[in-house]
Parts: structure tokens; sequence; C-alpha cells
């Protein structure tokens, strides 16, 4: 599982010229699924983005966590973030699970982050065309993999 975590001061998802979800202080998290992706990768997925401590404090000293300022969240799914590109200009995306599998943990992801953070957090629609906007605030952002723990 790969995830893209955005700080951002507002994001917001349309879909068809209709905003389906929008925040304000928080993090967009754009996130992509391959096959071999499970549980394990959601907990410790969401357990890190809900404790990154990226938000500032009172000394403008990146110290406070999502948790700590009762931010907001927009989750994305986002195939593209398994783009091989090594061979020629066409990225293959093979690597990314097909829906029957990518939304089960898509759905889970979002239970989890919103167990974690203990509210409710606003998505996208997985599959759809989307138009994402943002204010990245900082900018900040930070790529994790789950198949990469370092």
């Amino acid at each position: 599982m790969k995830a893209v975590i955005q700080r951002v001061s507002e994001a917001s998802v349309e879909i068809n010229n209709n905003i389906v979800a929008n925040i304000n202080s928080g993090l967009l998290i754009l996130i992509g699924i391959e096959e071999s992706d499970a549980q394990e990768d959601i907990i410790w997925l969401t357990t890190k983005i809900a404790n990154l401590r990226i938000f500032a404090d009172e000394n403008e000293v990146m110290n406070l966590s999502l948790k700590d300022i009762d931010g907001d969240v927009l989750v994305v799914s986002q195939f593209t973030l398994h783009a091989l590109t090594k061979k020629g200009n066409r990225p293959s995306y093979i690597k990314a699970a097909k829906p029957e599998i990518a939304i089960p943990i898509y759905e889970n992801f979002i239970t989890q982050i919103e167990q974690e953070i203990g509210k409710k957090v606003q998505t996208g629609q997985f599959g759809a065309d989307m138009k994402v906007a943002l204010i990245n605030d900082g900018p900040v952002t930070i790529i994790i993999d789950t198949k990469n723990r370092e």
C-alpha cells in the first residue's frame, strides 16, 4: 500500500461538477492499493498517519499530530501510485489491485483511519474521474510505502 500524505489547509473532491467531499485543516491522503496488501498494512499505515507529528505547535515547530489538532481527513483512491515507469514511456499499472480486491481494502482503510482518529473522514469515490483540489500547507508532502517500513 502506498500513500501520499499532504498537509492541507483545505481540500476537496469534485465529481461531475459536484463537490462530493471537502475538508479544512488536516490531511489529504492519496492511497494506492496492491494485491498483496493486508489488514496488517492497513493498521500499520493508519496508525502511522494519525500519529505523524507534522503540524505546527505554538513555536511553529512540526510537533503535533493529526490527533493532537483534531484535524480533518480526505481519502482518495489512486491506483496510479503503483505506476511502473522503468520501460518505455507508457506507465504500467499491473501492480495496482483490481477493483474486486482494492475496494474492500480501501473501505477497510477508511474504517480504520476513522477509528484511529475518532471521527468520520471524507472520501472521494473509488474508480471515479475526480477533480481533487487542495491548498498544500507548508508545503508538507510525505510518501509512505507499507512494503518499505524504514
